[in-house]
């Protein structure tokens, strides 16, 4: 079941609450999240939206893509499922690879 969708190019003000309301237009959020860096606090200028259902999911995308929020013409897309055989982000090792020898 894919009811998420990925929201990117979002203006740095966009909260978690206007994207769930500019969304609202299409359907039923149940979740909506602006991705924020850790370091900064800041918007990472992208997000994600859960509908209730998929036909919700798809009518977002068909309605909202390209569309205006906050000043910004937003892209919106069905989201990928998380690849489960990436390697997760922070247990990478380092300044890695290469054959360079010291």
């Amino acid at each position: 079941m894919n009811n998420k969708v990925f929201v990117g190019s979002l203006s740095w003000s966009t909260t978690n609450d206007g994207l769930a309301a500019h969304f609202a237009t299409a359907g039923t959020v149940t979740k909506a999240d602006v991705l924020m860096d850790k370091m900064t606090g800041k918007s990472k200028g992208f997000g994600f939206v859960e509908f209730a259902t998929e036909a919700e999911a798809q009518a977002a995308v068909d309605k909202l893509n390209q569309s205006e929020l906050d000043g910004r013409t937003i892209f919106v897309d069905l989201a990928r499922p998380k690849d489960p055989n990436a390697a997760p982000c922070g247990n990478g090792g380092g300044f890695g690879g290469g054959n360079r020898r010291f």
